[in-house]
């Protein structure tokens, strides 16, 4: 069985409802939701798809990249 492993994924939340999912660590990943719940259940079946491609192919899976949310205001 392969050790678990945590990622940060980035929920983007859409104007027209529902939510995008990206993965800073596996850029492969992009995916949505039309819920919160949704959304993190159609991200963790992408990352494990993500994650079992590296296998595959002897990559090595990387590490976390955390992020951090700054919000800056600019004249527009």
């Amino acid at each position: 069985m392969a050790a678990e492993r945590s990622f940060t994924i980035n929920l983007h939340p859409q104007p027209e409802g529902g939510f995008t999912v990206l993965v800073p660590a596996l850029p492969e990943v992009v995916t949505e939701g039309d819920t919160r719940e949704e959304a993190l259940a159609n991200a963790r079946d992408a990352i494990e798809l993500v994650l079992d491609m590296y296998r595959a192919e002897g990559r090595t899976i990387p590490e976390d990249v955390p992020t951090v949310t700054v919000q800056l205001t600019i004249a527009a």
